[in-house]
Formats: structure tokens, sequence, C-alpha cells
């Protein structure tokens, strides 16, 4: 009986490799073993564990992730056919499970499959939400936060600072203040109740949110009930919808001035939720409450974890090579100066600071997976047919990190970026991807990340906790955080406290 089910084993593993060569579908590991597919061969993090086998398959292989067929990409060319000659084909989402509960029924901007719906989801937070003249009116909350930050550390007395705790806090602050004109971490919180409740979602959100799901590939497992993921979906997505609810219902009563120009002039500055609230009058079908939460929870989700987890890998990089950082704070010096405090105006005029930003989102890419697409329709990459309904995952990380495409890959070189315009290298570098589902926020976050690097290296001299470099691993999840959080010790610059107390 063993023998016979093992001869049938074998019968099903080469009739499957046959099979698949006829269809001239992309190499694939072998074997392919029933149920599971690969899922067998995959370990964490899962951008290594596809790096891995890309160099052994090509850069454009077919894998099953149990039952789902997954495309991964890991050279620029085929990233390019796929966001350039295939880009509305790869414009859908798969139907995950974290799109199903935090992505609202697949509904909210990150989670909806292209088409009308999307589209205007879009226009909104291109037009309303991140716009250039948007993002304007708002810098007063941005320069607010950090220098209020900049006082927070000032009062450390040279102590061991936990990095990663304070770009999440100021990022939260940043994002919350703009949305709904709340901070809920540091001084001068309005609402204590409603702040501790506020932080305890958003800790849940990062830890169900990234939580691995084995459920979703082996769908047997859910309709047995041996995952309880969904369920705490669920949950958590009920708590941060009443949440954002109730932000809305507050906002009625206070809309605000009525003009960007208002604003600029020293009126009652308007919340994004204001903002889109004023606008339901004349397009009510558009700017409903749940349109409105969807944008908000999606701007707040994304806007926080991936900038705060940029700005502790710049500085760790930083840190661990003082003669980078040295140059940063003397060009900083010369650019600034020390009778002011540094302001997002002063970013185009500081392109070595431009050039550590990049190589650090090369080396270290907060989202070394490109978030999944899905093909809407059969279509060819790299000479194969990739079927209709398959997952797409571009590895950012392994094309970013690939000495084929970048001379020295493993050693930190900023100035291997001088002269380039912006963060994008063609699709050798493009840590916001590309394309029609490129990320919406990069204006936004290349300002924060910019400003709060910029002033803090301005601001103190900072060092190493002890004489051991700082541990560069990443850690798991669906973004790539470091393993472990950057500790750091700082001192106030001679002028930092004059600026403190002139601005």
């Amino acid at each position: 009986m063993v023998i016979q089910f093992l001869l049938l084993l074998a019968f099903f593993a080469v009739a499957e490799r046959f099979l698949h060569k006829i269809r001239n579908l992309p190499p694939t590991p072998f074997p392919t073993l029933p149920v599971v597919g690969h899922l067998y061969l995959l370990k964490k993090p899962l951008h290594r564990s596809l790096s891995r086998l890309s160099r052994r398959h090509g850069p454009v292989s077919l894998l099953h992730f149990g039952s789902r067929r997954v495309l991964v990409v890991s050279s620029p060319d085929a990233a390019e056919e796929c966001l350039t000659k295939n880009d509305v084909v790869f414009a859908n989402r798969p139907r995950l499970l974290a799109g199903k509960h935090l992505g609202c029924n697949y509904t909210s901007l990150a989670w909806s499959s292209y088409g009308d719906h999307w589209r205007n989801l879009r226009r909104i937070a291109s037009v309303e939400i991140l716009s250039t003249n948007r993002l304007l009116t708002l810098s007063s909350i941005r320069a607010g936060e950090v220098k209020s930050l900049i006082r927070q550390l000032a009062k450390s007395g040279g102590q061991s600072v936990d990095m990663k705790s304070a770009f999440f806090e100021l990022m939260l602050n940043v994002m919350m203040r703009m949305i709904a004109g709340k901070r809920y971490y540091g001084v001068n919180v309005g609402e204590v109740e409603e702040a501790r409740k506020f932080r305890e979602m958003v800790t849940e959100s990062f830890r169900v949110g990234g939580a691995t799901n084995i459920g979703e590939f082996l769908p047997f497992l859910r309709w047995m009930g041996l995952t309880g993921v969904e369920e705490k979906l669920m949950e958590l997505q009920k708590k941060r919808d009443e949440f954002m609810q109730s932000l809305i219902d507050e906002s009625w009563s206070g809309e605000g001035d009525e003009s960007l120009e208002a604003a600029a002039e020293g009126g009652k500055r308007k919340t994004l939720i204001q903002v889109l609230l004023s606008l339901r009058a004349t397009e009510p079908e558009y700017y409903n409450d749940e349109t409105i939460k969807s944008l908000m929870l999606v701007l707040l989700s994304a806007g926080t974890d991936t900038s705060a987890a940029t700005m502790e890998w710049v500085m760790s990089a930083m840190l661990n090579h003082p003669e980078i950082l040295k140059k940063v704070q003397a060009e900083i010096d010369e650019v600034v100066g020390h009778d002011r405090l540094f302001g997002e105006s002063d970013l185009p005029k500081l392109p070595y600071l431009h050039c550590v930003m990049n190589e650090t989102m090369r080396m270290y890419p907060v989202g070394p997976l490109l978030v999944p697409h899905e093909s809407a329709e059969e279509c060819r990459v790299g000479g194969y047919r990739v079927p209709r309904g398959t997952m797409l995952l571009i590895n950012l990380f392994s094309i970013q990190n690939d000495p084929k495409y970048w001379p020295d890959a493993a050693k930190f070189k900023p100035e291997r970026f001088e002269g380039m315009e912006g963060v994008r290298d063609g699709y050798k570098m493009m840590p916001f991807g590309s394309g029609r589902r490129g990320c919406p926020g990069e204006n936004l976050a290349l300002r924060m990340v910019g400003l709060t690097l910029g002033s803090l290296i301005q601001c103190f001299e900072w060092d190493r906790i002890s004489d051991e470099p700082i541990d560069m691993t990443g850690g798991t999840g669906l973004t790539m955080p470091k393993a472990q959080p950057l500790l750091a010790k700082c001192r106030p610059r001679s002028f930092t406290w004059d600026l403190l107390s002139e601005a």
C-alpha cells in the first residue's frame, strides 16, 4: 500500500512538471506537493526565502502557496514588464483576509481592485489629501511635532533613548493631528482615556495585521476552525471603525474655515476629515462616512509604520558610519546654519542627505515585497504565460540588493546616488512602487523622513550606546522593521536650546 502511494505521488509530480512545460508556465521548484504546494520551502523572513528560490530558478518563477498561484519577480526588467506593459492586467489586489476585514471588504484604497471605485478613491487621495498644496497647509503640524520631539530628546541628559518608540509616536501624532486635530502621545494629550484606547488599537493593528495566516493559502484550515486570525481581524476592524466614526461625528461640530487661503492667513486649519466632510455637499455619493473612514485608516496605518521604520534604519546606518553622519551634519550646518531650526523648505538644498536616505531605502526597504498584485487576465512576463488570477509578488529587497545591478551591493555607499533626482532609479530602485498602484503618500513620507532626520542631526551630536556596531538585522512581518530597536545617545549642541526658545 505504501509503495502504491509513493508511485502515485511520483506519477503526479512528473505529470505536473510535464504539463507545466507544455503550458509554457514560468519555472517552478520541484516538486510541487499536493495541497501545500511550495509552502514547505518558505521560511521567515519571506523576502529572503524568495530571494534564495529566485537565485536557483530565475528572476521570473511560479510558486504555489497552497491553493494560490504566485508569480515571483526579482529583476528590474521583469518588474518593468509587470508595471508598464502589464500594468492594467496586474492592477487588481488578491482577496486576502486583511483586505476583507481591515480593507472594508476590499473597498479601501489599498485593497480595492482596479475600476471606477478605486479610481475615485485614488483621485480623492491625490487631490484632496496628499496634494502638494494640502501638505503645505499642514506643514506647521509636522514642524511642531518634530520640535516637540527635539525638546523631549534634549531633556534625556545623554541617556540611552529608544528611537524606535520616539519615531513611531512622532508619526502617529503627526498623522492624527492632520486627520483629526488630536495628539495621543507625549505632553498636551487632551483626552487621556481616548488616547489610551487609540494606543491599544494601534498596537493591536500591527500585531494582528502583520501576522502570517496560513489559512490564507490552505482554506480547509479555516473551514475546520483551526486558525483564529479571522476572528481577531473582525474584532480589530470593529474597534477601528467605531473609533473613526467617533472622529467623524465630532468633526461635524467644527468645520473650520472654508478655504486653504484662510488657513494660510492664520484662520482655523481644517483637519483632513473636515476637508472631506465639506466636500460632501457637492458630491455626497463620493464622500460618505465609509469612504472617509477607509481613507483615513489607510493613511494612518500605511503612513506611520513605514515612515517611522525608515527613519530608524537611516539613523542606524549613519551611527554605524559616523563619517557619513558628520558629512550630513556639515551639509546641514552650511545650508541651514545655527540661527534657525531646520525646515521642509531646506530639503531640496541638501543632496547628500537625500543620498543617505536613498541608500538606506535601497539596502533596507521597509516594504521588501511590494503590496501583492493579481492578474485580471492571462498575460506574458519574461516570455512565459501567466494565468489569470495569479498573485504577483515583486521582491524589491532582492532587486535592490543584487550585485548584478548594484556594484558593492552589500556596502553602504550613499555617493552612488549623487546626481540622481528623487528616489526612483528605473526599476532597480522603487521603494514606493510604480505604476497605477504606486504609493500615493510618497511626497508626504519623504518630507516627514527628511524633516525629522535633518532636524535631529542639526540639533544633536549622536553616538552609539556601545562600541559595538548597531545590529542591522531585519525583522519579520509585512514590513521590514529592525529586529532590534535602535537605542542611541544624543547630546544637544551648544545652540539647540536657543533655537527651541526662539522657534
